[in-house]
């Protein structure tokens, strides 16, 4: 009778976990589906919108190239920047970092900010500002993430998640990298840590952007890499001693932004006549140099690193413009000319080291993107996406160095260090 007993007990147990698994199972999956639908309406608005802004991107590109005239109107354009963002009340739109800081906070991003962004970074780049563009996609997909958020009123938490779904849209439409872009929005904000929460709509966002890039004719960015060597103790010590360099470079670079910003605010207090002044720097830059190599994104130069053509001074000049346009007021991003430093920089060092310089070129983008970034599994991942998987443990090895070695410095001034790099540590502190 006991044994009985105890035998009910147990199916009555039994039945209750499996009814209560149910219940969960159910519950998640309406979950699930939320996120699924938000998702795709997300990708599918960021699909279109940063379709718009690459075919726009690449129009003012082509006309620059066409008519380099265009360039000595840069200051001019410099001054319908500020203007327009005076206009709009946007004069103290600090950009990405506003981005980050909304998704750590309660703190929203307004919509203006995407019309104000997508006009700026297309003139910078019309009139030969150097500059990149993920910093516009970042924005445009973090301002209309935020504003589908408020108009469906999810709550604070759920419009964090919207942001990184936008953020992850747009910079999927744009480089046609969706696992990368897709896990970026999660890592960039708070290094140590991922909101592994936003990982499905992101993942679901991402892949939707780039099918809708696809099926609008945008073609995603690829290098062939040539002469992969096999992976032996010689090739591990080059690769480690390029990614120790790659990481200084990467904080030179991070220091020379800043600063170039806090002397332009320093010495030219009204913005107007900062950006004018910035504006004739990039054009005296650009005489001197005698070529339009350093103005714009300079896609072009990172392709022909990987045939291996490089000035050997090229990702000093490329800082250098880029720290004099960005600090001034120019809109743009700084991730596209950090690839274009480590591709340089990287082939430069490939024919000093005896190394393949197609190889060392995406090496260094790779490791100098990790570096400025702190975000060593998007670096990896964009690797693959860009370069393929052959050189997997070359690509391991130097995001891995150079996250470790580029220490607190950031592009991103709201990015937080939550854990420390060198230590179970928690820490909690921004970049420098």
């Amino acid at each position: 009778m006991r044994r009985k007993i105890h035998f009910t007990g147990k199916l009555s147990g039994l039945s209750h976990g499996i009814k209560n698994g149910v219940l969960h199972v159910l519950s998640r999956i309406g979950v699930l589906m939320k996120w699924v639908l938000f998702a795709l309406l997300s990708g599918l608005l960021l699909g279109l919108v940063g379709s718009l802004f690459y075919y726009c991107m690449k129009y003012a590109t082509d006309a620059r190239e066409t008519y380099p005239w265009l360039l000595f109107f840069l200051p001019v354009g410099g001054l319908l920047i500020v203007g327009a963002y005076r206009i709009l009340h946007n004069e103290k739109d600090s950009g990405t970092n506003l981005v980050l800081s909304a998704i750590q906070s309660g703190e929203q991003i307004p919509l203006k900010m995407a019309p104000s962004i997508f006009i700026a970074t297309v003139l910078t780049h019309l009139f030969g500002g150097s500059a990149g563009r993920e910093g516009a996609a970042l924005q445009l997909g973090g301002s209309i993430g935020n504003t589908l958020g408020r108009q469906f009123r999810f709550d604070e938490k759920d419009q964090h998640i919207m942001i990184m779904c936008g953020m992850s849209a747009a910079f999927s439409a744009l480089f046609g990298t969706p696992m990368a872009a897709a896990v970026f929005s999660m890592e960039v904000v708070s290094v140590g840590i991922m909101h592994y929460s936003a990982l499905v709509p992101c993942v679901i966002s991402s892949l939707t952007a780039h099918g809708v890039a696809l099926w609008l004719g945008i073609v995603p960015e690829q290098f062939p890499v040539s002469l992969i060597p096999d992976f032996t103790v010689k090739t591990a010590v080059q690769t480690a001693l390029l990614a120790v360099l790659c990481a200084g470079v990467s904080v030179l670079f991070c220091i020379a932004l800043h600063t170039f910003e806090h002397l332009y605010q320093k010495f030219f207090k009204n913005p107007y006549l900062r950006v004018a002044a910035g504006g004739i720097f990039v054009i005296l830059l650009t005489l001197l140099v005698r070529n339009q190599d350093y103005n714009g994104a300079g896609m072009a130069v990172i392709g022909r690193c990987f045939e291996n053509e490089v000035v050997p001074y090229a990702f000093l000049l490329k800082m250098l413009f880029t720290a004099v346009t960005l600090g001034a007021g120019f809109k743009g991003g700084e991730i596209v000319p950090s690839f274009f430093i480590g591709a340089t920089f990287g082939c430069l060092m490939g024919n000093l080291m005896g190394l393949s310089p197609s190889l060392t070129a995406a090496i260094g983008m790779g490791a100098v993107f990790c570096g400025v970034t702190n975000c060593p599994i998007t670096s990896l991942l964009i690797c693959f996406e860009l370069f393929g998987f052959e050189g997997m443990p070359y690509f391991l090895l130097s995001v891995a160095i150079s996250y470790m070695l580029s220490g607190y410095y950031g592009l991103y001034r709201s990015q937080k260090i939550v854990y420390s790099k060198y230590k179970t540590e928690f820490i909690n502190r921004k970049t420098h």
